[in-house]
């Protein structure tokens, strides 16, 4: 573990900086909104520790910030039967015994829970300390780490209105997901600088997430020469994603990951491919950028991307098409459908009333952590 120790009262009559620990790890998703707080969090004098996994995602991310960064143990929690099941229990206790000491030399005012298992033995360590919990949930119906830590909340944030009905009468908040600040800085014209592209053809964005889709990246590739007539198109692939015998075709540029250009490219699309993680996908309703959303299917994940995905379909934010019903004719009329009709989805985004989504979850940290 590392960190500062405690500093606690320098001197009669001192007042020290509210504390605040963030926990969350497992997946970027359980990341990228507590960084977007961090910023307000500063600005409202809140000294900002995190707690995550040892060496998970979480831990580069954090520790690039310059945040003092902990890390526990941490056990999956699984709804079928593995061999961990009978290790990683003791790999919770083991957190969560890491996670009291913690409590006891950082003494925080609050803890703020993006989810993820390590989050569990945090929470459940600051509940035993009697201290103020707020969890974010992302999506329509709790995960398992979150559906465990409810209980040990005094507020929790939900990003779907039909998440509200989920959630213990008193606690729930309907706040959306903190937006990341530098996303709303792009440049459309640096962006088409990067990709060498110009302004003679309308941009395609396609995101297959941090690991890559397969389903998404084959499909795209599949109708690229369809594309290439009327789009220019970028391509962030994912990991090892990449397909050499592409490089260098006109008008198309793929990336296994960006990170400080994302906001130009962001700029520079007219239309998004992505998949529906809750994050993301509130990303683009606050960016107002029409898209497509292909969510991961019910075979390979809990369902929560169609549940989401369904919701901005209802809201008239997103089109939407499943991944068992993409053929080279489904995608194609996607796009067309979606750029043609961008000045809709765009309207549609702009009557959203989840765009004060830092300034709610703030106001909640504030009021919690005054009875500390």
């Amino acid at each position: 573990m590392s960190g500062p120790a405690d500093q606690g009262f320098k001197g009669m009559g001192e007042i020290r900086m509210k504390r605040i620990i963030l926990t969350g790890g497992g997946t970027a998703g359980h990341v990228t909104p507590n960084i977007a707080l961090l910023p307000a969090l500063k600005r409202e004098g809140f000294e900002v520790h995190y707690i995550g996994s040892y060496d998970g995602i979480e831990r580069k991310l954090i520790e690039e910030l310059n945040i003092p960064y902990y890390g526990i143990s941490s056990g999956k929690l699984r709804r079928y039967f593995d061999p961990k099941n009978f290790s990683d229990p003791f790999k919770v206790i083991k957190g969560y015994l890491e996670a009291s000491a913690l409590m006891k030399r950082l003494k925080p005012d609050v803890i703020f829970s993006k989810g993820g298992f390590v989050s569990v033995p945090v929470v459940f360590a600051a509940k035993h300390k009697g201290l103020p919990v707020i969890i974010h949930e992302s999506d329509i119906t709790p995960g398992l780490a979150n559906k465990l830590s409810i209980p040990s909340a005094q507020k929790i944030c939900a990003n779907f209105p039909e998440t509200v009905k989920y959630l213990p009468e008193g606690k729930a908040v309907l706040t959306g997901t903190p937006i990341r600040q530098e996303l709303f800085s792009g440049n459309k014209l640096l962006g088409l600088d990067f990709c060498g592209f110009n302004r003679s053809k309308p941009v395609l964005l396609v995101i297959g997430g941090s690991t890559g889709s397969a389903a998404i990246n084959e499909a795209v590739r599949a109708i690229l020469p369809d594309l290439l007539i009327k789009y220019q198109v970028i391509h962030l692939c994912g990991k090892d994603k990449s397909d050499k015998s592409l490089t260098g075709t006109p008008g198309y540029v793929q990336y296994e990951y960006i990170k400080k250009e994302l906001s130009n490219l962001l700029d520079a699309a007219d239309v998004i491919i992505s998949r529906a993680g809750a994050n993301t996908i509130c990303e683009l309703l606050a960016l107002r950028k029409p898209h497509i959303l292909i969510p991961l299917s019910a075979a390979s994940s809990r369902g929560d991307q169609i549940l989401n995905a369904e919701s901005f379909e209802r809201q008239g934010y997103s089109y939407v098409l499943k991944e068992e019903a993409i053929t080279a004719d489904s995608l194609l009329e996607a796009i067309e459908t979606v750029y043609h009709n961008k000045k809709t989805y765009i309207e549609a985004m702009s009557q959203s009333k989840l765009n004060n989504s830092i300034e709610t979850i703030i106001q909640l940290i504030k009021e919690v952590s005054q009875g500390v």
